[in-house]
């Protein structure tokens, strides 16, 4: 999938040649550059990049200076490439925009979970992806610290309250994930609740694994987290209202879980740049 998705945005940028590297650069020049990041974050997606210079020409050396899930400084040399100008820098924008973007999704992740560090809380993404990069994208929160939530609509059952399901009531409910549970033992159940009496409900539930609270303050969340020890069982996931600001004192609350669509919808890239040397 990754090469796939390094060939289309190669033909992307490329087209039918990078007219510039053609017209105004040597055939037979050489050069060296190095990527540096040009402020501090969390590294994600150096396979890809390697993966993009070596796609645009196989011989040049590439050699990866820092590991996915690394903090860096700014300064921080993350890869050196030496080989024919041209390639170098045809390469170019394609790699780093891999880069900058995974590597931007790693910052933010790391810096939500150092705010939570404190508690248990774990810090998920959710499937707010940029089409073509889940998967990419949900490394990079790995890479920060965080957990993956699903990865699709096919490896988790999430009920909402618009899902058809929930209309038969709880008997209902119950029965379609007794089903769900016999015929697709490997799929988990989450529920999502926005009001204290539908946690209730759900907890009386069999083969319930998480239930989301939706938008609920505070005070709600340590109910529910409450009405969960009870009984020992469920996991808690908040949802909803969650920034820099506010993560920390939902993370107190005694959740489990605490998901954050703009981990991967909102992260600013990271300053990634190219330092080119000619070599002749």
């Amino acid at each position: 999938m990754s090469r796939e998705l390094i060939r289309m945005a190669l033909e992307e940028d490329i087209g039918v040649g990078d007219v510039t590297s053609l017209y105004f650069v040597p055939e037979d020049r050489k050069a060296r550059a190095f990527v540096t990041v040009r402020k501090e974050g969390v590294i994600s997606g150096m396979g890809l990049a390697e993966a993009v210079f070596l796609e645009v020409d196989p011989t040049l050396d590439v050699q990866v200076l820092v590991e996915d899930g690394s903090k860096v400084a700014p300064g921080a040399m993350l890869m050196k490439v030496e080989g024919k100008a041209r390639s170098i820098l045809t390469a170019e924008r394609t790699a780093l925009n891999f880069l900058q973007r995974l590597s931007g999704v790693a910052t933010l992740t790391s810096r939500y979970v150092s705010l939570v560090k404190h508690t248990n809380a774990k810090i998920l993404d959710t499937r707010k992806t940029t089409p073509g990069y889940r998967a990419l994208e949900k490394k990079a929160v790995l890479d920060g610290g965080g957990v993956n939530h699903r990865m699709g609509l096919y490896d988790r059952a999430m009920v909402k309250d618009n899902h058809l399901v929930a209309e038969g009531g709880i008997a209902a409910l119950q029965e379609a994930i007794r089903k769900l549970n016999e015929e697709k033992p490997q799929v988990e159940v989450e529920l999502e609740a926005d009001r204290l009496e539908q946690v209730k409900a759900f907890l009386e539930l069999e083969g319930v694994d998480y239930i989301l609270l939706d938008n609920m303050d505070l005070t709600e969340l340590c109910e529910a987290v409450a009405m969960r020890d009870e009984r020992h069982r469920v996991r808690l996931e908040a949802s909803g209202g969650v920034n820099l600001e506010t993560v920390a004192d939902i993370a107190e609350t005694g959740v489990d879980f605490i998901s954050v669509g703009a981990l991967t919808h909102s992260a600013p890239a990271l300053d990634i740049g190219l330092d080119f040397v000619v070599l002749g």
